[in-house]
């Protein structure tokens, strides 16, 4: 017997995370040639709050304003490594992703177990990127990335 390494990826909105696992197979089975996609390994024992929301469309300085907090519980008995993953609706579009994330205060890239993290976004944007008149969260993810 022998232990191969298969790579892995998975792709959440527009973003691609990589990772791997280990099989042990008969020594004569082939190599992994490739990379094998995967369904995004969501945190099952989790669980938000959305502790406050603001979304100003227009602050009359040709920007938008988004001030959120999200608190995020980690309810297992495991300490996590992920990525917040946020369904949100601007206007008609609906779209899920890694939102906010290089820009958030506190990113929660990792929950300690038993325990939450506030995820924290104090933005403001150009208008430039285009008129949105309504912003709201509809849910919250976790994507796991250990």
């Amino acid at each position: 017997m022998k232990t191969i390494t298969i790579p892995q990826s998975y792709t959440v909105g527009n973003q691609t995370f990589t990772t791997e696992s280990s099989l042990e197979v008969p020594c004569d089975f082939p190599e992994p040639t490739g990379i094998e996609v995967i369904e995004p390994p969501y945190l099952a024992e989790f669980s938000y709050e959305i502790e406050s929301f603001e979304f100003i469309p227009d602050t009359g300085n040709n920007t938008r304003y988004f001030n959120f907090s999200i608190r995020m519980n980690n309810l297992s008995d495991e300490d996590v490594t992920g990525v917040p993953i946020l369904t949100t609706r601007s206007d008609e579009i609906t779209g899920s992703g890694p939102f906010f994330r290089n820009i958030a205060t506190n990113n929660c890239t990792s929950i300690e177990a038993n325990s939450n993290c506030l995820f924290t976004v104090d933005y403001e944007e150009s208008l430039i990127y285009g008129i949105i008149n309504e912003y709201e969260i509809l849910d919250v993810d976790y994507v796991l990335t250990n």
